[in-house]
């Protein structure tokens, strides 16, 4: 990779959600501080939505590595699942050993003891959701009705949903407006504004390394800005790409005309040319590269 040529000790553009890398911009940190709050008080249902790519799943993460020991976490990534499935899921999560033929009631029982269990501890325990707007619609109302489980002074469960704008869509369906009537905080992710997205590149090639001049012009940050919209994902993939086709002509920073380069190279942005090779997406992402730099997108770099 480029690392080396620009003195980075590790990619900072990665699209893996590393909380190391997390930026304390302001809508990012409000929605933290207000889960926080949400799961100390004791709220049985919090919603954070955002666009595709705002950062999401890395809030997520930072949340489980933020909460304390008082707090048990299940994380549920994948939210395609039957109820049963969902079920077993929190089950395995909080440590219930059943074999996967164990009736629901049963499972629903031991998952009630438990929850008591670790009650009687001092711990709260919470679900994290992932991609919920891709719940079925029977998934959230086993959820739901997961969420009755309670002493009489407070819920044994909290539920915290994070997903795309399509759940609150969702959420509008009448036969799960129990759900919604309990959704006691919600939050909301903006996009970064030009500001945020200059803080938002330098704080990656910060945490990554870099102790140097600006790496990249101005007028480079102003085209990250404006053709990835502030999203933090496409605002990665196209700094990684600028600073790739940097690398390919030898240069020590990033201009515009390596940003233009990524733009014309990236989906939802441009109409960038791609070629397949050996099943492989090899990205043209400038004429100039070098033979060696095209060698190394083949070899080195798969997006």
């Amino acid at each position: 990779m480029y690392e080396q040529h620009f003195g980075l000790s590790e990619a900072p553009f990665s699209l893996t959600p590393d909380t190391g890398f997390f930026y304390n911009y302001p809508s990012h940190q409000e929605a933290l501080n207000v889960l926080q709050v949400a799961l100390y008080t004791g709220e049985g249902f919090i919603k954070v939505t955002g666009e595709v790519g705002t950062g999401k799943t890395l809030l997520c993460r930072k949340l489980l590595n933020t909460l304390g020991d008082d707090f048990v976490t299940a994380y549920i990534p994948n939210p395609i699942l039957t109820p049963a499935a969902l079920r077993h899921a929190l089950a395995d999560e909080l440590g219930i050993r059943a074999a996967r033929r164990t009736g629901q009631n049963r499972i629903v029982k031991l998952i009630n003891e438990r929850l008591m269990e670790l009650k009687r501890k001092g711990k709260r325990v919470v679900v994290l959701l992932d991609e919920a707007q891709a719940l079925p619609q029977d998934c959230l109302e086993a959820v739901r009705l997961l969420t009755n489980l309670e002493t009489e002074k407070s819920k044994l469960l909290q539920v915290v949903l994070f997903g795309q704008p399509e759940l609150d869509a969702r959420l509008k369906d009448p036969s799960i407006r129990q759900l919604k009537q309990r959704i006691s905080f919600s939050y909301k992710l903006q996009a970064l504004n030009k500001n945020g997205v200059e803080g938002y590149v330098n704080h990656r090639l910060l945490t990554a390394g870099y102790n140097g001049p600006p790496l990249f012009t101005r007028r480079a940050l102003g085209a990250v800005a404006r053709s990835g919209r502030g999203i933090p994902r496409l605002t990665s993939i196209l700094c990684h790409k600028a600073l790739l086709a940097a690398y390919g002509q030898g240069t020590d920073y990033v201009a515009i005309k390596h940003v233009r380069s990524a733009i014309r190279d990236t989906e939802d942005i441009g109409s960038g040319r791609r070629t397949t090779i050996h099943g492989l997406w090899c990205l043209g992402i400038s004429a100039s590269l070098t033979a060696g730099a095209g060698l190394y997108l083949l070899m080195g770099w798969i997006p």
